[in-house]
């Protein structure tokens, strides 16, 4: 018996022997003993139901084959009730056995559900790094690419024109301030308390803003809105109003003196569509690998199920164009 938690099965094999012979010398069955009930018990709990089932059975042939070898073998009724034990005692087992399995089942349960979280949580973490990098890609661009262009104004008309570089650097301040403003609403939004004011971000309503700051950094812009303006969703919004500032930005690196650019935007019943054109001479294309600003317009597109497009244009110049799915009621 003091070996039954190492050696269960061993154990109980090596009960049988005086529990079978035992009645042969006249000193009663050994079954009803408490060590041969406590092996019973052990098998039961700490071996598979096969083994289990088997060691129940091979209990019950050996009471009755000791039994049937005494002088005087038990009456019907004892039989029962020495086999209602052995019963009792194996099933004690058996639910001490399922209910350590189902305990680590429930352990098991609990730390995949702890991995699942803890993986779900660093992927939201990753895809919010990614987020906030394409937000502060999109404003740092667009703002110093203006500020450039203001800069190398100033600089050429500083002697000849003072007021004119005066304007410029107005510009450039304002659009400073713009670019801090935007960088505080999404960074803000990391630190819990924050006292800085944040404000909404931008969306298409803030196109005429976005048209007359690209006038003041010095390529002319025209905004067209066709269709009846009516809400979009959120993440709808602020994905067309940043592709339309990076197809600006585009046209106000690349498209050349002398060009000018058109905002379309078209609002259907289930689609919004927005683009940007050039008419400028500059390179069609970027050299080298996409930038993140054409890689960031992908990844916005493509998350909202939209279609994007982009390219020199038949005529000359470039364009830029998306168009999301709306849901019926947005």
């Amino acid at each position: 018996v003091a070996a039954r938690r190492r050696w269960p099965l061993a154990a109980y094999c090596a009960s049988l022997v005086p529990a079978t012979l035992l009645p042969a010398f006249g000193y009663g069955s050994g079954l009803t003993g408490l060590p041969a009930l406590v092996l019973l018990y052990t098998v039961a709990a700490y071996r598979g139901l096969a083994i289990a089932l088997g060691t129940l059975l091979l209990t019950v042939l050996t009471y009755l084959a000791g039994d049937g070898l005494g002088d005087s073998p038990d009456s019907p009724s004892k039989r029962l009730v020495v086999m209602l034990l052995a019963v009792a005692v194996w099933g004690a087992g058996r639910t001490i056995r399922l209910r350590r399995a189902y305990l680590e089942e429930l352990k098991d349960r609990a730390a995949r559900l702890e991995r699942a979280h803890a993986a779900d949580t660093r992927a939201a973490r990753a895809e919010e790094r990614s987020r906030i990098a394409r937000e502060l890609h999109d404003v740092v661009a667009h703002h110093v690419s203006v500020m450039t262009v203001q800069a190398a104004a100033a600089r050429k008309v500083l002697s000849a024109d003072p007021d004119l570089a005066r304007e410029a650097l107005s510009a450039i301040e304002n659009t400073g301030r713009q670019a801090m403003t935007e960088m505080r609403n999404i960074v803000g939004v990391l630190r819990a308390g924050s006292p800085a004011e944040l404000g909404p971000q931008p969306g298409i309503g803030d196109l005429p803003l976005l048209v007359e700051q690209m006038k003041e950094a010095g390529l002319p812009t025209s905004l067209a809105v066709e269709g009846a303006p009516s809400p979009v969703p959120a993440g709808v919004d602020l994905a067309a109003y940043r592709l339309i500032q990076e197809g600006l930005t585009n046209s106000l690196r690349h498209a050349g003196p002398g060009a000018r650019a058109v905002v379309t935007v078209r609002h259907a019943p289930r689609e919004l569509d927005v683009s940007v054109e050039d008419d400028g001479p500059g390179p069609a294309t970027l050299s080298g690998q996409p930038g993140h600003g054409l890689v960031g317009i992908k990844e916005r597109v493509a998350l909202y199920g939209g279609v994007l497009s982009m390219g020199p244009r038949s005529g000359g110049g470039f364009e830029v164009r998306a168009r999301f799915p709306l849901k019926d009621g947005q």
